[in-house]
């Protein structure tokens, strides 16, 4: 007999994966691999009618009616393959991983290495890096930069087609991918001949040999930029799928409420890999790259070059381990089905009504639907406008991961690892815990899409209030030569002077920049400058000790001058109040990043989120990610004091005036915040919800989904239309 019209689905919620059949009279789970037909099913896998638990599919008989002899079955088409494995080899162990949470698991190890290599190690060892190969500032740029430029030639391709295809093997593709970029990053240390470097003893004491002609300084190592280059492309590859093809697999396997969560989840790994990249990185800094080699250097000697390759070889076998289970895992999960039944649409409705050509479910599968699907996204301006805003928090993003520890560096006087590891203790709790607090959010108080850029709305004003800290710094350290004159009185700004008569008959060059703090508080660009003539070593704490220090104010200290390597040692007052400040400003910043992804997902078709998030990703990384370091630097550069003389070519930067940082800093991210709070608001304002009739199912339903498809039978056709 024909199953009354109350109880059967609305056509629009039943994908093309899932048919309807009458053919049995109640909905039995075939958890033991035996399919429809009464045959075993080729791998023993659980069949997707697993998730059509009783009370989801079991209707209740009506007033009027007798019980109903038949339900409603869902069944995978074209023979789809659920069970975990790679080919015929499907072990029933394996299957206690094919699970929601099981991916989830993989996924978040493969964001944290990912993370920890790309923005936590190479961020760390960029310095490490250019000194041990001879490269110049613009030349790492372009290193950092590759993985951004390899992300965007790769997104199109990889979200239109990945999105439509087996999303787990294009993941374990892109894993194995990365992988191999970490191995090839690290190939460099093993390929050159060993680190040499002068001895300490008496690089830049008064008198000394000061420095190699520049001739015989240069070397051919800076061509193994290419080799980082080509490395940086290959984790960008492989970085793609992650993000994009990533999310959108996690959101189609569980509930639309846990979807936030998950995802939240799956990004805090993300925001933690830096973070621990930093620390590690940090530590691995403190060896020496030649290990088992024994050096008279100590880590604060600017000569220094420390290990800065065995965090890519670790990151490289674990990448490529991770990637195996990830290939072994079905194109849909078993149980998603009922997810996709009855998710709830709140894509925004365009006046034209074109939107509804993505539901086709044959359209995207060919590059000739490819215009099209940009075209809905671009007449789209909720996505539009996300787009812009996601930009602007990933220009802040980029510069502050970038220039984050060089701006703790500086304002607090501290060495480059010092201020790496300072920089991860700031980001794990706030970045980390703004990042999974942001989904939490989402999912406790049950948002919907405009709920959910208001949410937006709020982090992005509350960081942007916070960023005012900027109107305050510390104070330079006194350095003479640089900051005022040797004898005390005030340098003429924009003027340089390292040469006085303590020290004018020592013949020091600005080649070696090897700072040290003298007795008297004031630092030293170098032991030369200092006036300094022999040197010791501190049997407590390693540093060299320095003396017989011409410039250095004896008046305080009885005896000849002293010195100690390294920058004199910061006391601001500031430091606390500009460090809980700096935590709230990433705290909101990432609180948003969620919410923003989990609103860009809503607001589009559910077949074109793999695509909306490529097509975001490439906005974010063109306007955002490619451009944001670069101003930040460029900005960051005005405040430059003392720049690194190479053979009468300007280098880096050594010192910098922390005042002019502070201001910089704070234009930079007012106006970036400004724009990011304009484009929520109009994203909210131009946002169009579906009407609420069109809702397929509640959006709160149970997991067990008991009364999902009778709370809504004003919803559900008749018979003559399925």
């Amino acid at each position: 007999p024909p199953i009354p019209r109350k109880f059967l689905p609305h056509p629009q919620s039943v994908p093309a994966a899932l048919m309807v059949s009458t053919a049995f009279s109640t909905c039995t789970p075939l958890s033991n691999g035996i399919s429809s037909s009464g045959a075993p099913s080729p791998s023993g896998a659980p069949s997707p009618s697993d998730s059509c638990a009783e009370p989801l599919c079991a209707p209740s008989p009506a007033q009027d009616e007798t019980p109903l002899e038949e339900g409603i079955k869902y069944v995978s088409a074209e023979g789809e393959e659920l069970a975990c494995g790679w080919g015929g080899f499907t072990p029933g162990c394996l299957q206690l991983c094919n699970t929601s949470k099981g991916v989830l698991f993989f996924l978040c190890v493969a964001s944290f290495l990912q993370g920890m290599t790309v923005n936590g190690f190479i961020n760390t060892v960029i310095t490490s890096i250019e000194r041990r190969f001879d490269l110049r500032s613009y030349q790492s740029g372009l290193i950092a930069s590759s993985y951004d430029i390899a992300a965007c030639v790769c997104l199109t391709f990889v979200s239109y087609f990945g999105g439509n295809g087996h999303k787990p093997r294009w993941l374990g593709w892109g894993v194995l991918l990365m992988g191999l970029g970490s191995l090839l990053f690290a190939l460099p240390h093993f390929t050159t001949g060993p680190y040499e470097a002068r001895s300490a003893a008496q690089v830049g004491v008064c008198g000394g040999n000061q420095s190699l002609p520049c001739s015989q300084a240069a070397s051919s190592l800076s061509g193994y930029r290419f080799v980082f280059m080509l490395g940086q492309f290959l984790h960008g590859m492989g970085a793609t799928p992650l993000y994009t093809l990533g999310v959108t697999y996690l959101d189609e396997n569980v509930k639309t409420n846990y979807s936030p969560v998950y995802i939240a989840v799956f990004y805090t790994a993300a925001i933690l890999g830096p973070a621990a990249g930093y620390l590690v990185g940090g530590m691995f800094l403190n060896i020496y790259t030649e290990i088992g080699r024994e050096t008279d250097m100590a880590p604060e000697n600017t000569l220094w070059v420390g290990a800065w390759w065995i965090g890519f070889l670790g990151a490289g076998a674990a990448s490529l381990l991770i990637s195996i289970p990830i290939l072994g895992y079905p194109q849909r999960l078993p149980g998603s089905q009922r997810y996709i039944v009855m998710r709830v649409s709140e894509a925004h409705q365009l006046k034209d009504g074109s939107h509804k050509k993505a539901s086709d479910p044959d359209f995207g599968k060919t590059v000739k639907d490819l215009p099209r699907s940009v075209l809905l996204l671009l007449k789209n301006p909720t996505f539009i406008f996300l787009c812009l805003a996601g930009a602007t928090e990933a220009t802040l993003i980029a510069g502050m991961s970038t220039f984050g520890p060089k701006f703790l560096e500086s304002q607090f006087s501290l060495s480059a690892s010092e201020a790496a590891t300072f920089f991860g203790y700031l980001v794990v709790p706030a970045g980390g815990g703004g990042t999974f607090l942001g989904g939490f959010l989402v999912n406790k108080f049950k948002l919907r899409c405009s709920g959910i850029i208001k949410l937006c709305l709020l982090c992005t004003v509350s960081s942007l209030l916070a960023i005012f800290i900027f109107f305050i710094h510390c104070p330079n350290m006194p350095m003479a030569g640089v900051t005022q004159m040797y004898d005390g009185s005030a340098l003429p700004g924009g003027h340089l002077n390292l040469t006085a008569a303590c020290n004018a008959q020592c013949g020091c060059l600005q080649d070696t920049y090897s700072p040290v703090c003298g007795t008297d508080g004031i630092m030293y660009y170098s032991p030369c400058h200092a006036g300094c003539k022999s040197v010791s070593v501190n049997l407590r704490n390693g540093k060299k000790v320095y003396q017989e220090c011409s410039c250095v104010d004896k008046a305080l200290l009885p005896g000849s001058g002293k010195a100690e390597a390294g920058k004199c040692t910061s006391s601001c007052a500031k430091k606390p109040l500009l460090l809980c400040f700096i935590f709230v400003v990433i705290l909101f910043t990432f609180l948003s990043s969620i919410p923003a992804l989990t609103a860009t997902l809503r607001c589009v078709s559910d077949r074109q989120r793999s695509f909306a998030l490529g097509i975001q990703w490439i906005v974010v990384r063109t306007l955002g990610g490619i451009p944001g370091p670069i101003a930040f630097g460029s900005m960051i550069d005005k405040s430059c004091l003392l720049w690194q003389d190479q053979c009468g070519e300007q280098g880096s930067c050594y010192i910098y005036q922390n005042s002019a940082m502070s201001r910089y800093t704070l234009v930079a991210g007012l106006v970036y915040k400004v724009l990011g709070t304009t484009f929520f608001i109009v994203a909210c304002l131009l946002y169009k919800p579906p009407p609420p009739e069109s809702a397929p199912g509640s959006l709160d339903a149970s997991e067990n989904g008991t009364s999902d498809l009778q709370e809504h039978k004003p919803s559900l056709p008749a018979e003559e239309d399925i």
